[in-house]
């Protein structure tokens, strides 16, 4: 994965707009491996191939990024966005990765599930 390009990032959100999609969200303060370190509070969320058509997206912010995607009836948001894999015109997948470099969010928009 590469460092966030934000303009790359925004032109891909762009070209989503208006379709149905499958979106994949998930965020972790590392629940995982809570069991190792009890002073950790384990926290996750995790939602996939759930189907979104938004009317707006955008990146903002000057890393770590924020997303928000609007919908007729809601938002999708993730925040701590780092990374995004390039060169994928199907889909776009967006991580954010801790200074350890583990994985804290992840966002993912694809035509097709995943």
């Amino acid at each position: 994965m590469l460092l966030i390009n934000k303009a790359e990032v925004q032109r891909m959100i762009d070209q989503f707009q208006g379709q149905e999609l499958y979106v994949h969200l998930e965020m972790t303060t590392g629940a995982y491996a809570a069991h190792l370190d009890s002073s950790k509070h384990p926290a996750a969320t995790f939602i996939s191939n759930a189907r979104i058509r938004y009317s707006q997206g955008s990146i903002s912010g000057d890393g770590p990024y924020r997303v928000g995607l609007k919908m007729d009836h809601g938002w999708v948001y993730s925040e701590g966005l780092t990374h995004y894999e390039d060169g994928d015109m199907q889909r776009l997948i967006m991580a954010g990765h801790d200074s350890q470099g583990k994985l804290v969010v992840a966002l993912q928009l694809s035509r097709e599930p995943f």
